[in-house]
């Protein structure tokens, strides 16, 4: 069968900016175009990285929208400067959607399907919403944008009306289902680490535990956004319950709208053992994953069926063992123990995490082992050529279909 006439995904972060959407869109939009697809991605014009307003990078047609970007940690600016790449990107969009193609929305802007759904629906092209995030409870839940509650009836019927909406785990595909959606339209298609991660070799890792002066130490490392869906104080907590213990090392290794406080925090503790780094560039990422001997992951109360952390895959990649804390009945967690993986804790359950840490640094015997079954749980999930295969069925399947039909799910 031949591919659709185009495919065009909508996000405000691609190539050459990384956070992880950014990354997932690029791997996957480079690895469907290998596979014959004619792949658009409109997406936000970056201002620390000089580049066209359109290009096209390996068989992907890129079209950048000017707009500020301002107000990271300030609700009221962000959400403005979320409107203006809407607008820039519908018009954009409205200018390339036809008849026959298939619009793929993500979730950054939020909130973005609502009118990207009546357009799809205007122009007779299929509409597919790639939920990363579920918007707007998960900002209810992080303690911001309560008056977006409003939004969440439109949203649901966008969800409804759509072809289909594709998440990343089941407990996502649960939440949605309870908004009225029809499982037959849910698709679950799990994320995957960056394309070409894997464990490095020991003389990598050797120089930056060098760099970062932390040769000899046992170290637990939390990697990625510092936002405010991840529950990170309890790691603070830890660490401070280690802080006697001076071989074992907490390293931060991000940036987010939480950083600055837990830096103040550990400061005003006098936490030593705890150290933050900058996010690291992509071709980094290897051997940064690898540097740790145990990484966390962390989620808040309340956010377990608005979004999968996909670090998970990154930490699976390079075969090192993993503690959660947060909700014990999520998906995740789940995942941890049933898989041996590692293990899970609530965040009232600090001293058994610090017994944990303490026991697993004089226990490479029973690191090595769930290393081994991460690394084993990487292989399953197939990553990116297991996604990348979901999806071009998913779009062939829609060209197959009528124009008011819907995909099956299989």
């Amino acid at each position: 069968m031949t591919a659709i006439q185009r495919v065009i995904f909508v996000n405000r972060f691609y190539w050459p900016e990384e956070p992880a959407t950014a990354q997932l869109l690029t791997d996957l939009a480079e690895s469907l175009a290998a596979c014959d697809h004619r792949v658009t991605v409109v997406t936000s014009l970056p201002t620390k990285h000089s580049v066209p307003k359109t290009e096209n990078r390996n068989g992907v047609e890129i079209i950048r929208v000017s707009g500020p970007r301002f107000g990271r940690n300030n609700v009221f600016l962000k959400a403005l400067s979320f409107l203006t790449f809407a607008r820039g990107a519908l018009r954009a969009i409205s200018n390339l959607l036809k008849s026959g193609d298939v619009l793929v929305v993500m979730t950054d802007p939020p909130l973005l399907n609502l009118p990207a759904s009546a357009l799809a629906q205007k122009r007779g092209a299929r509409l597919v919403h790639w939920v990363q995030d579920i918007y707007p409870e998960i900002a209810m839940a992080a303690g911001s944008m309560s008056f977006a509650q409003t939004f969440r009836r439109r949203r649901d019927r966008a969800w409804r009306t759509a072809d289909i909406c594709v998440v990343p785990g089941a407990d996502m595909a649960t939440f949605v289902h309870t908004r009225g959606i029809d499982p037959s339209t849910i698709l679950i298609s799990p994320n995957w680490a960056p394309f070409g991660l894997d464990t490095m070799p020991p003389t990598a890792v050797e120089t930056l535990r060098k760099d970062w002066g932390l040769v000899g130490k046992f170290i637990v490392m939390y990697s990625g956004n510092l936002g405010r869906v991840h529950d990170l104080e309890p790691i603070l907590e830890i660490a401070d319950a280690l802080r006697n213990e001076t071989d074992i090392i907490f390293l931060f290794v991000g940036d987010g709208a939480q950083k600055a406080r837990l830096q103040a925090i550990a400061s005003s503790r006098g936490l030593k053992n705890v150290v933050f780094k900058s996010a690291q560039p992509r071709h980094r990422l290897g051997p940064t994953l690898t540097l740790a001997n145990l990484h966390l992951v962390t989620m808040r109360e309340g956010c377990e069926q608005l979004v999968f952390p996909s670090k998970l895959y990154g930490i699976a990649a390079v075969g090192r063992p993993v503690i959660f804390i947060g909700p014990r009945n999520c998906e995740l967690a789940r995942i941890i123990e049933g898989q041996g993986l590692g293990r899970s804790f609530s965040r009232t359950d600090v001293n058994t995490a610090v017994l944990t840490i303490r026991h697993l640094r004089h226990a490479p015997a029973d690191c090595a082992r769930m290393g081994k079954a991460i690394q084993m749980f990487s292989d399953q999930t197939g990553g990116l050529p297991a996604a990348t295969s979901t999806w071009d069925r998913l779009l062939r399947g829609l060209k197959s279909l009528a124009p008011q039909s819907q995909f099956p799910q299989k």
